[in-house]
């Protein structure tokens, strides 16, 4: 991340699927910045897990299960940056089956709503933040993933309303649409040249992004002072690819 920095010390974050990848990044931007930074994750506990998840409180949480995010939200005391990064999405012919797109909906668009709502007191309490984790294809067709794309161009769609809607409680909605990351889940795409050369070739900054890119915008967004102004807005994170 670049030398530009930001303090959140004494702030309580909370990163769901905060446990690899970009919102373990995420996280990791916030603790190191000096907040104390909750995760969540599928597995029992952090030993579950290969990365060093010491520095976090963790909480075990399926967004699928109403009842465990409801208790997720009641064990929170006091929250001042909620980022939803949770999410999931399924390859091959699992992409296209009903039941699979539900689950997607579910995971990535109607826990997040139902967190983020169920949170709106406490964030109001201490003119919090919210920061959903949208994507590059909330801005064009994913025929390979229509619940992945259906999920993420709502999650544009409900940060500008909810944006809007809370805006004057003292609330900031908004959200990062990463594009090409580089992480664990396209290690495979990067080792396949037939579909990671066109991708290099699209992005006008030539290369893959960086997990820790999220985690500065995450900052900046999340920053009263920096982002005062700010709501309802999704921000590309993605080396201009959607500018083509």
């Amino acid at each position: 991340m670049s030398s530009v920095s930001f303090d959140y010390s004494g702030k309580a974050v909370l990163v769901t699927g905060g446990s690899s990848g970009i919102g373990l990044a995420i996280a990791q931007g916030f603790r190191d910045a000096g907040g104390q930074v909750t995760i969540t994750g599928t597995q029992t506990g952090i030993g579950d897990y290969p990365d060093d998840l010491s520095a976090f409180d963790y909480q075990q949480v399926n967004m699928l299960d109403v009842d465990g995010i409801e208790a997720l939200a009641g064990s929170i005391e006091t929250l001042d940056v909620l980022v939803n990064n949770a999410g999931t999405t399924f390859r091959g012919e699992e992409a296209y089956k009903p039941e699979n797109f539900e689950a997607t909906i579910d995971i990535n668009l109607n826990s997040v709503y139902r967190l983020s709502h169920r949170l709106f007191p406490k964030l109001k309490a201490s003119g919090g933040s919210i920061i959903n984790i949208a994507s590059m294809t909330s801005y064009f067709g994913s025929p390979r993933g229509p619940g992945y794309g259906a999920s993420k161009s709502a999650i544009l769609q409900m940060t500008m309303s909810l944006g809007a809607l809370w805006a004057l409680d003292g609330v900031r909605v908004n959200a990062i649409a990463p594009g090409w990351i580089d992480t664990k889940l396209t290690a495979p795409i990067q080792k396949m040249p037939q579909i990671a050369d066109p991708i290099i070739q699209r992005t006008p900054m030539g290369r893959w992004g960086r997990p820790d890119e999220m985690a500065g915008t995450a900052l900046f967004l999340a920053c009263n002072e920096a982002a005062s102004f700010l709501t309802g807005v999704t921000i590309p994170v993605d080396g201009g690819y959607c500018t083509l």
